[in-house]
């Protein structure tokens, strides 16, 4: 598998610290308020990357943290008049009914910034020990001319970056690109002792020392958003390599930008859409499929139109899915051995293989996303049309599509939210959908026409399909 390396501009391919194992980080959310659509994106895309590496049997370790404390979080208490801890604690449980929601993977770690303080601390006086950070009045700066490497990721000229970058603006600093590792404690605000005094941990520090913490000096993927390229990525690194004195990651993943219809999403004009309010109105599952439809790296234009193209294009892939089961149902064959002789069913099924192997060709050419599901819409039109033309297909085949089908859409992480398949069925109405197809081969259609009504008329409907009658809630 090749992956897009940031720091390297290029496609490069994985190789591990550990044949068979993957260490990977993903940033995670600052909880003070819903997930918006931006922050969705990273979570299904690199969920994928997760199901992916899985599916080509590597042991994953997956963590992503929460920052449980920040200028944000202090703010949003101060407002409400309640506890930092208050407002981290109700976000962190509204992100995970979003991500359960998205069908995201559990990570296997999920660290916050508040139960690291001890190992932020210990690094930040280890930078001071080398000379690469310093006190200042109860903060702690990096030192960033020190480090020789400091652009690394961004490439971007020094100057460039003094002048252009969000730097926060503070006189204690020795140098305008310095950042902070250690804040002091302002009055009523939350803090921790530490030896320059009570204070909270920069937003940088955190995740270096959560990777250091439990994966050590190097991981083999750091993911993210664009947006954390400079200064939080870049700061990462250079806090990281100068506290170890070795590399702190060998493959960085950054995903492409959100916009809403066709411009940057912002709240201040109104273009800004929470993952839980798309969700109400459109379904979890079209806003996954709406993030993979795209190259991760390329940008994504979220509209009305988009997400509903989005829904229209899941419909199609559930109703191969549903037509695939019927047809199983309803094939009485039992013999489902199947030799190279038999080159007609033969020819069908190394189809359908074929068909896998583009789809992990597009996975293993740095996730392209878009590319295989283009391969699943080959799969579906494959599928549906050997289905259509031919009533009584071999079981064997119809065993194989199944468990492709099931298998790509799998490491996709969609098709987990069919309305359909949820929907209990009163065993009076499946009476009447038998009774209703007895007298169509009875060919006494008016009869058939009654029965049709007296189903709709309980609020379901019947769609005739060539595997045979399914039975649909009628919304």
């Amino acid at each position: 598998m090749k992956i897009y390396n940031t720091i390297s501009r290029q496609k490069e391919t994985l190789k591990t610290l550990v044949p068979g194992e993957v260490k990977i980080y993903a940033c995670g959310p600052t909880v003070y308020n819903y997930i918006h659509i931006g922050n969705a994106r990273p979570m299904c895309v690199f969920d994928v990357l997760r199901r992916y590496l899985e599916y080509k049997k590597y042991k994953v370790y997956f963590m992503q943290n929460f920052t449980d404390i920040d200028d944000k979080i202090i703010n949003k208490a101060i407002e409400n008049n309640i506890d930092f801890s208050s407002v981290s604690e109700k976000f962190i449980k509204e992100y995970k009914i979003d991500a359960d929601g998205l069908n995201i993977k559990k990570p296997t770690y999920e660290p916050r910034a508040t139960e690291n303080i001890e190992h932020i601390i210990k690094i930040v006086s280890g930078l001071i020990d080398k000379d690469f950070a310093y006190p200042k009045n109860g903060d702690v700066f990096f030192r960033v001319n020190k480090y020789k490497d400091y652009g690394c990721l961004s490439q971007m000229p020094m100057e460039d970056l003094e002048a252009g970058a969000r730097i926060e603006v503070n006189s204690q600093k020795e140098s305008p690109l310095d950042f902070v590792l250690w804040k002091a404690a302002k009055p009523n605000e939350p803090s921790w002792e530490s030896p320059w005094g009570a204070g909270r941990p920069g937003w940088h520090i955190e995740c270096t020392a959560m990777i250091n913490k439990v994966f050590g000096s190097t991981i083999d993927i750091h993911c993210g958003g664009k947006d954390l390229i400079f200064p939080h990525h870049e700061n990462e690194i250079a806090q990281s390599t100068c506290f170890t004195g070795k590399p702190y990651v060998n493959y960085w993943m950054h995903n492409g930008y959100i916009n809403v219809d066709n411009k940057k999403m912002s709240k201040s004009t109104g273009n800004f859409f929470t993952v839980r309010d798309v969700a109400k109105e459109f379904g979890y599952e079209a806003i996954r499929f709406m993030m993979l439809q795209v190259h991760y790296r390329s940008p994504i234009n979220y509209s009305y139109d988009v997400i509903k193209q989005c829904i229209l294009a899941l419909s199609r892939i559930k109703n191969c899915k549903n037509n695939l089961e019927l047809a199983i149902k309803n094939n009485s064959e039992k013999n489902i051995n199947i030799s190279e002789e038999n080159n007609e069913i033969y020819n069908k099924i190394q189809k359908l293989e074929d068909l896998k192997l583009s789809f992990i060709k597009a996975m293993d050419d740095d996730l392209n996303t878009a590319d295989a599901i283009s391969v699943i819409f080959e799969l579906v039109t494959e599928i549906n049309t050997n289905i259509i033309n031919q009533n009584n297909i071999s079981k064997k085949y119809l065993l194989s599509a199944q468990q492709i089908f099931s298998e790509l859409t799998g490491i996709l992480g969609i098709l987990y939210d069919n309305p359909d398949n949820q929907i209990k069925i009163d065993p009076e109405i499946k009476d009447l959908a038998e009774q209703r197809q007895k007298a169509r081969q009875e060919k006494n259609f008016a009869l058939a026409d009654k029965i049709r009504d007296e189903i709709v008329s309980r609020g379901f409907i019947l769609e005739d399909t060539p595997s045979g009658v399914v039975i649909k809630k009628n919304k």
